[in-house]
Formats: C-alpha cells, structure tokens, sequence
C-alpha cells in the first residue's frame, strides 16, 4: 500500500475492480486497504506501524538543521568576500596569507555556528514542551497521544478547537466545519461530511476529507489517517502553504540596518581601492587591504549575536512561564505599547462558579439546574469552563440516570448555542443552552414554575431588565430552553432549535483576578496600555473594568463595528478600550485597526475565534491550556495565564533588544572609526598601516568577547518603555563615537611614526594592540548610559573581555606572532600606547555622558540605537 498524499495515489476499488484515489473510494474498501477498522488501531499496530511511516512531522531532521546552520556561515556575503580574498591571494602565490585567511574564515564560521545551533537546539526543546497532542482510538477507546504519534490507520476524533494532525478521510461526523484557509486560503469553513468525491476532485472540493493543517471550526468527527508527515497534502506543497509570517519591526530594523552598513561599506571599499591604485601600490595587496576592511567595518557575528541572545532570552524566560514559540518574535514582545486582552482568565480568576440555576423569575430551580447538568455532561463537542463549572457545582445523579441521550446540536459562533436531545421517561426533549439574546430569538414561551406562557413583549421586557441587572452586578448570565418532540422523531439539527420554552437562566460568577489591578498598573508603567476585546455583554464588561481601575469612557459593540467602515474603525479604536458583544470575525478587524496607527500590538487569546487575530497581531500571546489552534497561531505561550507572568516576559523581551542594539552600537562605533583610520592612513603612509590577515584577526579576537553580550546586565530604565528600532540613532550613534575612535587612532601614528619613529612592522604591531585595547574598551563603556564603574557588566562579558585584553597585549610576544607580520614592542612604545588607550576611554565615558545626556534632554530618555515607542516612532 502507497501512503502518498500525491493526487496520483490509487487504490484498488473491489467493487468496480478499478484504482481510484482515496477519497473517491468506499470507505469499507479503504479500512480494508489501510488494515484497520472503526475502533482504531491497537496500540501494537500503532508502534508498528510509527516504526514504518517515521513521526508525523513535517520539519527536517535534527542533522539536516546542523548542516544547514553550518552551511549558511560559509554562504554569508562577508564570509564569500573573504573566501574570494583567499583565492585571489592563492592564485598570485600569496599560499601563506591565503592559509591565514582561509584559517580565520573558519574560526569565525565555527564560532558562529556553535552559537546558533546550540541557541536553535535550545530553543527547539522548548517549543516541545508545547507539541501538539491529538485523540485518537486505540485499543477500541479515545485517548490523547503525541500528534507525532499519529499513523497511517488511526482513527482520530475531532472536535471546535482541534487542529487536524493528518490527512483523513471522514467516517462520522456532526454539523463539521473545517476552515482549511491555510492550504487553500478559502476565506469561510468548510462543510465536510462522510461520503465520496470525484476522483478528479481537488483539494478543496474534497468534502470528505480533512487535511494536515486545517482546524476544526465547529461540530465534532471521527476520521480515518490516510496520510502523515511528508506525505501529506500540507508537506507535498509546504512551499506555499507555511503561514506566511509578516516580517516583524525587529526584522524589519535589521534589514535596514543592513543596508546602511553596505552603503557604507562600499563607498569606503571603492575610494581606498582606486586611491590605493592611483598611489601605484601593488594591485594583490591593494585588493585584499580593501574587502578586509569590508569585513572589518560589519558587524558579521550579527546573526549568531541575535541568535544567542534571543535564545537566552526565551531560555530564561521559560524558567519564568513563558514559552517562545517563534524567536524572532521576541523583540516584539519589548516593542509592544498596546495589549489586547479578553477577561475570563487574565481579568479574572477564570475559575467560573455556578452562583445560581433560577426560573424567569429569578426564584431557585431545581428544574433548571437539572437541565444544565443534562446539557453540559452529554455533550461531546467544544469543552468550556461553564460546563465544568455546572457539573463542579453538583447534580442530581439519580434524577440524570432516567435520561439518555438521542442526538447532539454542536455549538458554533454564528448560534452561540448548543443543543442535546434527550429521552426520559415523560418523553423526548431538546435541551438548549446559549447566550441569552440568542435564545430569546428562538423562544416563544416562557415557564415560571408549573406555568407556561406566551413571550410576549412585556414579559420580554421583564426579562430583559432583569438580565441587565444581573450584568451590571457583574454576573454573566446563559439561558436554558426547551422543546418537546414526539417520541418517533429521528435526525435533529440547526432547524429544530425553533419554538422553544425558556426555562431559566444560570448565573455565573467570575470574579477579578487578586493582584489584577496592581498587574495593570505595573503594565502601565511599562508604556503599555490595555484594551478589552470581549464577547461578553456591555454590562459585565464596563463592570468588571470599574472594578479594576481601567478607565473606559468610551465602548464599542459589535453591532457598531459591524456597521463601521475600515477607516471609522481605524478612527475609533484608538480612543476606546472596551471593545463588547465582540462576533469573532471582528477580533481580526480591531486588531488591524489598532497596527495601522503604527502600534505594536499584542493579543491574549485562548479561543478557536482568536486564531485569526492571533495570527495579526504583531505579537500573538495565548496560553498552555488554549485549543490546538489558538496555541499554534501564537507567538507565545504562557504556562500561567497571569499578568504577572507577562510582564516578567515583557522586561525580558526588552533586556534582549537591549542587548542587541549594545551590539550593534559597540560594533558599529568602534569598527566605523578604526577602518575610517585605516582608509584614510592607507592615502597618506608610503605602506599600508595593517595587513588583511592583521584586520581579519583583530576582528576575529574583538568579536569573541561580543558572544558574551547576551548575558550582560541592562539597566533598570532599559525595561521601563517599548523599544523600537531608530536608524537614524543609529547613524547618530556611530558618528559621535566612531570619530572619537579616529582621533585617537591618528594620535597613535603620531605617535609611532613621528615620536617613535616606528618601523613598518613596530607600526602594524602598535597599531593592532592599541586599535584591539580600545575596541575592548568601547565595549565596557558604551554598553550602558551610567558611568561605566557604576554598572558592572556580567562576569562572562568582563572576564572574556579581560581575556582578550590580555592576548592582545602579549600577542607580539608569542613564538608564532611572526606568522601574522607581528614583532616584539619595547616597552616604552608598549606603555606610550596603553596611556593613548587609557585617555581614550576616559574621553570616551566623558562623550558618551554627553551624548546621553543630551539625546534625553531632547527626546526624553531615548537609548542609542532603539527609541521609546509610539505611534509616530
């Protein structure tokens, strides 16, 4: 048997004696062909058959990731300059400096690669913590199993919420509605039941069956596993079904950062090339000097600088209950200025107590809670606190025992209701349980007690008030009703939720978060301002948010939205914090509404109807216990659904920009001035001041002490606001501290040349020492905007520092310096040297006081190279 997902697949239908694919054959013929059955697979079968078809995964092998990361150190632009450089110095019989050359190429490329694969390896292990499970049968019962687990001849169940792990073919379903928008971007649900399509059917018109990928929107189904892994439709066109992940304001940074840096890099590349040309020095060295200094001037340990400081990152904050399901992501979680939230579980405690179980007039109801605990335990679809609150609260077994159940209406968004029919022994009823404005519309009469009565607009009002009364008190309230059926009646849907008779309502506590108040203040102080996106109506919402001191004076319902246009929304989002009677295809609407006023917006979600907005946020937060969906649509996950939890995780996003822009700020500070002095020494020494192999090692050397930046401390106020990117801070940054560099620099050949009267090899010598002292001092200092011996910097970053500090000062003095045209100094020339580096990095903590002081004078606290957000950033 071929287990391919390809539309080519046949099988043999007995019946016809032809190959057909597998959704145009009958499904007796296709558990014959997979060798299994209705019950499932046994657990033998299962463990067999993993050992055949592999996990059902879709991502590469571990190795393949080694080798990828390894292969992409070497395909880098800076790395295939220099791998040119090698080949050019090779082909003129410069065998000796291509070796160095080649040799330091591949301690750069090791270092990077060791950090970003155990950073990508760590990371990976998290995002285990959070894999998928799926329920499927073995052994004749349901049980939850590894979504890797899941094989060719499992039989799965689905229900709302569920993410579907294989490719399968339906054999029962109720009221199914699949969005398969993923693979084949169909904007609305899929209707799928059992049966047979064509055998030239597509994808999306193959309605008996359901795909890796796709989610179940509502109604519940038993599937039988045709397709896993890479043979399912999902992997066959991976390449256009991945979810196309907008590119974030962090990556966004970096890719303009990269374009200032070539830009600069080239126009300085070009002039020392045709000015050394011109000046007639040798073409080889002239050629090499200049792509060295390429080299030299880009920050290129960036992606492995990122990598591990990202990873870290999500390493620490997972200690603290915060998941990092896509890296990049992270940055945003330290941009973010507006978080967007529904109530139950964030607000409030989310342990949801059944307060009451009432008639419509608002008297006790034994009835009525019997009713509800009929609907919550024999339904089968969507689980939700309410039933679990109802069920916690206590039933009446006895009373329960006399009934069976007959048939199920699935709830789904558009009713917001759910049915059970049920037989007892005084008849069969339809039990209804919804959101009360949506029961009502399908209500035409109304039991007090004993008595029945017409809803008529009076007692319609009645009902109403009460039930705003209720609200206001903040109690959310769900309505119960039903319907009597003669006893011969078979097959019940959507249509017979009609006619009914309102029985009660249950009321339902869920009281405010403890400590919630104080989690929102600690949040404002961050920058970042919280908005309420609820279902729930107007009533409990504005309740609940006097209660915990958010300011709401202005609210929108989803009627209102409903009838906005795209530019009225975008108008009134911003003034509104409670957003109430939310339908879930306006979640996405507020969401964009709210990032194109250029805010960096973050979602809280736990839901099937959030995945979409999840999914639009910048940064899409949801929690351990959400639905399949909901936690594979999001960025993050919290393993605590607590404020607090995601406020530890906003400093920690923003402790890890912090750390990068430190980066990029030393880098690019102490690189501009040092190969701003070497271009410009280049025109007017009669030799050039240091050979490519001498720029290539100091690079290598400087860039070790950089790995250590990740686990730097960052200061209180790093954390205080969302950081957002600034090139032109950037560029302000590097033409401040950079000139500084090239001043002393020229102090430096004065001093070697005109004082000391240094020969080339002393100059070069002299030259690498100081320049590598003072980039290593660049790097203790400018790392924060304290006076530098008032902020320690952490132990691996001072120590590695130290380390190199030393090697640079005793590197002429080693066995193998010659190698690199390096020659002992005399110590006076040694001391002389350290004293320009000594006056260079107080010169340095002066300026950069300076500059601080007055970049916050007329931005208000604006670090270097990321500034506070807002909306016009």
């Amino acid at each position: 048997m071929d287990n391919s997902a390809d539309s080519g697949t046949t099988y043999l239908d007995r019946s016809t004696g032809n190959q057909r694919p597998y959704w145009a054959l009958p499904l007796p013929e296709l558990l014959r062909e997979l060798k299994s059955r209705p019950s499932g697979l046994t657990s033998a079968e299962a463990k067999a058959r993993l050992q055949v078809y592999g996990a059902n995964t879709v991502d590469a092998a571990g190795d393949a990731g080694a080798f990828r990361t390894l292969l992409k150190q070497f395909v880098s632009p800076l790395v295939l300059i220099l791998i040119f450089a090698a080949i050019v110095a090779a082909s003129v019989g410069e065998l000796h400096d291509a070796l160095i050359i080649g040799c330091i190429v591949l301690a750069s490329c090791l270092l990077g690669f060791t950090q970003e694969y155990g950073a990508s390896r760590a990371v990976e292990s998290l995002r285990k913590s959070i894999s998928l499970s799926a329920t499927v049968l073995r052994d004749g019962t349901e049980r939850a199993v590894p979504a890797a687990a899941v094989v060719p001849g499992d039989v799965i169940s689905l229900s709302a919420g569920s993410l579907v792990p294989a490719d399968a073919v339906i054999l029962s379903s109720r009221d199914l509605n699949v969005s398969e928008a993923a693979l084949t971007g169909e904007t609305f649900p899929v209707g799928k039941a059992p049966g047979i399509s064509p055998p030239e059917a597509q994808i999306g018109n193959r309605l008996n069956c359901i795909f890796t990928g796709t989610s179940v929107r509502s109604g519940t189904a038993t599937a039988l596993v045709v397709a896993t892994a890479g043979r399912t439709e999902f992997a066959t066109i991976a390449h256009a079904v991945r979810r196309q992940l907008p590119e974030t304001e962090f990556s966004r940074g970096i890719r303009r950062f990269g374009y200032l840096m070539t830009q600069i890099m080239l126009a300085i590349v070009l002039v020392v090339f045709v000015a050394n040309l011109l000046l007639h020095r040798p073409l080889i060295d002239s050629l090499l000097f200049s792509l060295a200094l390429a080299v030299g001037l880009t920050p290129e340990l960036l992606p492995a600088i990122i990598s591990v400081t990202l990873a870290r990152g999500a390493r620490v904050m997972a200690r603290q209950g915060v998941i990092i399901r896509r890296l990049e992501a992270m940055e945003n979680l330290g941009s973010m200025d507006l978080l967007c939230t529904d109530k139950t579980g964030t607000l409030t405690e989310g342990v949801i107590q059944l307060n009451g179980c009432v008639d419509i007039a608002g008297e006790a109801s034994a009835r009525v809670r019997l009713l509800a605990s009929l609907n919550a335990s024999l339904q089968t679809g969507l689980k939700n606190p309410l039933d679990d609150a109802i069920l916690a609260s206590g039933s009446a077994p006895d009373e329960m025992a006399h009934y069976r159940k007959v048939d199920e209406i699935p709830y789904d968004f558009a009713r917001k209701r759910l049915s059970v029919v049920t037989r007892g022994e005084d008849g069969t009823d339809l039990i209804c349980k919804g959101a009360v404005a949506n029961i009502l519309t399908v209500c035409t009469s109304a039991k007090a007690g004993a008595i029945t009565r017409p809803l008529d607009a009076p007692l319609h009002d009645a009902i109403e008030k009460r039930y705003r009364n209720w609200s206001e008190d903040g109690i959310r309230v769900i309505a119960i009703a039903t319907r009597r059926f003669p006893a011969g009646k078979t097959g019940y849907g959507k249509d017979d939720e009609s006619g009914l008779c309102l029985e009660g309502f249950l009321l339902f506590l869920d009281p405010p978060k403890a400590g919630v108040k104080e989690a929102l203040a600690g949040l404002k102080h961050r920058g970042i301002h919280i908005k309420i996106i609820s279902g729930d109506n107007r009533y409990v919402v504005r309740h609940l948010a006097e209660t915990i001191g958010l300011k709401s004076p202005h609210l929108l319902t989803g009627s209102e939205i409903a009838a906005m246009s795209t530019d009225a929304l975008f108008a009134r989002a911003q003034k509104t914090n409670l957003f109430v009677e939310i339908d879930p295809n306006q979640k996405e609407r507020i969401i964009k509404a709210l990032r194109r006023a250029r805010h960096v917006v973050g979602y809280l979600g736990d839901g099937i109807n959030d995945a979409p907005a999840l999914h639009e946020a910048d940064i899409g937060i949801s929690v351990d216990s959400a639905v399949d969906v909901a936690r594979e649509a999001a960025d993050i996950v919290l393993l605590r659904r607590d404020l607090d939890v995601l406020a530890r995780g906003i400093d920690n996003g923003r402790q890890t920009f912090a750390n990068t822009l430190k980066y990029i700020s030393i880098a690019t500070s102490a690189n501009f001035g040092n190969m701003i002095s070497m271009a410009v020494a280049s025109l007017f020494l009669p030799f050039l001041p240091l050979l490519a192999k001498q720029i290539l090692l100091n690079n290598l050397l400087a860039d070790i002490p950089s790995m250590a930046i990740a686990t730097d401390r960052v200061e209180h106020a790093d954390v205080l606001r969302p950081k957002r990117w600034n090139i032109a801070a950037i560029q302000r940054f590097m033409l401040c501290f950079g000139p500084i560099s090239s001043l002393f620099d020229f102090l430096t050949f004065g001093f070697l040349m005109f004082f000391f009267g240094a020969t080339v090899d002393q100059f070069r010598t002299g030259w690498f020492v100081e320049s590598l002292v003072t980039q290593l001092a660049t790097m203790l200092i400018v790392r924060t905007t304290a006076a530098s011996w008032k902020s320690r910097p952490s132990r691996l970053l001072f120590g590695t520092t130290m380390l190199i500090g030393i090697v640079a000062i005793a590197l002429p003095y080693l066995p193998f310096a010659g190698t690199f045209g390096f020659v002992p100094l005399p110590l006076p020339l040694l001391g002389g040297l350290l004293g320009i580096s000594l006056a260079f990095a107080v010169t340095l903590e002066i300026a950069k006081r300076f500059f601080f002081h007055r970049r916050d004078d007329k931005h208000g606290s604006l670090r270097g190279a990321a500034g506070h957000s807002s909306p016009t950033a």
